[in-house]
């Protein structure tokens, strides 16, 4: 009978995917998990209980969370609602503001940041600025296209037949224009049109065929003329669908009517689209056309421009970029979400993105030696994962990307591509996750629980969710009633009364009674982290192999700060004892220890592709597993 220890010192492969457990030759086998649950993976190898939610506020509805970093002192959150906005410091409200988004377009919201204004685009309502010019003075505003003599410097565009006229009747002043066949329609009033490059405004419309307009710069004649164009945004070709910055210039990634076109600003001239005479520092446009639809969902700034579309990924090149010198190239045909917006996200120079199946997390990193773009599937040992994604952001301070699942889970993937660590995991809640967003240093969720939503975050301070914490005056006897958790009505909690795990409690009319009195309290909903080893798997000829009995005789965890470890080796799950402060001292918080805890396990196996242990824990005290040493006995 063989005798075999087995160590796994990290975690650095995730939760790998039950198809792979016939795959122990893998690398990333040894560095896996069967399943990884309400953890956090270090870079470094160790998982750990995650951390609790803290309570931040009340939600009006369902919606979107975007940051806004005015520079490192000055962090907002921006919560996206039905109609309003709500911008948020320090977890507190100092503003709210009416928009025109309601809840069911806040999923086609994209946006991007340029020092205290944020752009804002939806393919169906006209763009905005949302404008910071103080603490507590904000603004939402439209686009203001650059204006000289009458004349807006935006994108235009012929949408009918070439071959289709206008007539004015008029050269100045307010004329008729008269179109050979159906061009205006209600939504045209406002919109600038473009005749001979002479711009007019329509003021009303009376047929299909016939409309009004407000000369705006004289025209040549009243000729029939083939040569005119419209605005390219407006109530009835749609708007812009994605925007970033880009060397100076404004770049505008498609719209709801042209999906394929790109616009670029002129050189530090953000709001003007002049075309010019295609001098270096004037505008440029232009379209994708190849085999294949490519309606534009985002544009990233990264080492060149990224223009990522429905059915492939392609690069703009120039430096810089002129309208002489622009170089367009596909580089992959993976494809992004059509259906809603997830914007691309840096990290560690690649741009991660959501493939268009919604299956795969793509990282488009540039390849020196192919000078070209690769887009690697980074869930592809991890496929279960992601569950059609709706939202990700991600954590520079824990090098995690956490993706909202469109089942309400929270998938979190740990990289660190210096050190080729892509470990994922899978968060839950009691209730929903909908939205996240990183500010700064913290991580901010939109949650649905029991029908409400809520803003809370990631915080160090709590292990349990929805959570808040209290406290009294050190110096007096304590409380027993703690009131102040009215978003917790109804709901069995987790309590931490001055270091010690009280017995669970319901909350009843906002607040809660103790049977004994605390200076502090830590309140929030209870959640179960989750680690299990995959199979053990030995090559030939070294031990275990497929098919043999084998039998865990023992297995040796090393902690980390550790003050709870409640472990299944074949006899049930089982907590195991920890000291607490002072000898002898009952009733007293838990010390956390850094160092080994071995236990001793019983059971056969044959042929059955299960953990050898399993650790699972709602206790809200921290535990972080550093490696893990076993010791099995086979009978082939």
């Amino acid at each position: 009978m063989a005798r075999i220890k087995t160590i796994q010192t990290n975690f650095t492969a995730g939760e790998i995917s039950i198809g792979l457990v016939g795959r122990g030759d893998l690398t990333a086998y040894n560095n896996g998990a069967a399943t990884l649950r309400n953890v956090r993976i270090a870079p470094t190898g160790g998982v750990a209980r995650r951390r609790g939610l803290r309570h931040i506020t009340m939600a009006e509805g369902l919606g979107r969370l975007v940051p806004f970093e005015f520079n490192t002192e000055q962090v907002y959150l921006l919560v996206f609602t039905d109609l309003q906005v709500r911008i948020y410091a320090n977890d507190v409200l100092i503003i709210e503001l009416e928009s025109p988004w309601t809840e069911n377009q806040l999923s086609r919201l994209a946006w991007t940041q340029s020092a205290d204004t944020l752009l804002l685009v939806h393919p169906d309502v006209p763009p905005k600025r949302l404008t910071r010019k103080g603490a507590e003075d904000w603004s939402i505003t439209d686009w203001k296209f650059f204006e000289k003599d009458n004349r807006l410097f935006q994108p235009h565009y012929k949408f009918v037949d070439e071959d289709v006229t206008l007539t004015p009747n008029g050269t100045t002043g307010s004329i008729t224009l008269t179109a050979s066949e159906d061009v205006f329609e209600d939504g045209h009033v406002g919109v600038r049109f473009r005749i001979s490059d002479k711009e007019v405004e329509i003021t009303e419309i009376t047929s299909a065929t016939v409309a009004t307009a407000t000369v705006k710069e004289d025209l040549d004649g009243t000729d029939a003329v083939k040569d005119w164009e419209e605005a390219s945004f407006s109530a009835v070709r749609g708007y812009p669908v994605s925007v970033c910055f880009h060397q100076d210039r404004l770049v505008i990634g498609g719209s709801r009517d042209l999906t394929n076109r790109l616009w670029l600003s002129k050189s530090a001239d953000l709001f003007n689209f002049d075309l010019g005479e295609a001098e270096d520092d004037e505008s440029i446009e232009f379209a994708i056309l190849s085999d294949q639809v490519n309606a534009i969902r985002a544009v990233f700034s990264g080492r060149h421009l990224q223009v990522f579309t429905s059915g492939a990924e392609w690069m703009v090149t120039g430096d810089p970029l002129t309208p002489s010198a622009i170089q367009l190239k596909r580089q992959t045909r993976i494809g992004s979400l059509a259906d809603r917006t997830i914007l691309p996200r840096d990290v560690d120079g690649a741009t991660l993105f959501v493939s268009r199946s919604g299956t795969e997390l793509r990282e488009f990193l540039f390849a020196d030696v192919e000078q070209a773009y690769q887009s690697n599937d980074l869930a592809v040992l991890s496929d279960k994962m992601m569950r059609d994604p709706v939202d990700q952001d991600f954590n520079k301070a824990d090098r995690i990307l956490y993706l909202v699942n469109g089942d309400g889970t929270l998938a979190c993937v740990t990289v660190f591509r210096q050190e080729k660590v892509t470990a994922w995991s899978l968060m839950e809640t009691t209730g929903l996750f909908h939205a996240v967003a990183v500010v700064g240093a913290n991580v901010y969720l939109m949650v649905e629980r029991d029908g409400t939503y809520r803003i809370e975050r990631f915080d160090d301070v709590v292990l349990t969710d929805a959570a808040v914490t209290k406290s009294v005056a050190i110096d007096s006897d304590g409380e027993t009633v703690w009131t102040g958790l009215d978003h917790l009505n109804g709901m069995t909690v987790d309590v931490i009364a001055d270091g010690i795990v009280r017995d669970r409690i319901n909350v009843m009319d906002g607040e809660i009674t103790l049977a004994q009195p605390a200076r502090q309290v830590q309140i929030g909903l209870p959640y179960t982290h989750i680690i299990e080893p995959l199979p053990a798997y030995q090559p030939s000829g070294t031990g275990v192999t497929q098919g043999s009995a084998i039998r865990l005789v023992k297995v040796t965890f090393r902690l980390l700060e550790t003050a709870a470890l409640t472990v299944d080796t074949g006899q049930g799950l089982r907590p195991l004892p920890f000291k607490t402060f002072g000898p002898g001292a009952l009733d007293a918080p838990i010390t956390p220890i850094t160092g080994d805890k071995t236990v001793r396990a019983l059971g056969w196996t044959r042929g059955e592709p299960v953990p050898l242990w399993r650790i699972e824990q709602s206790d809200p005290l921290p535990c972080t597993v550093l490696s893990v040493l076993n010791e099995i006995s086979s009978n082939g």
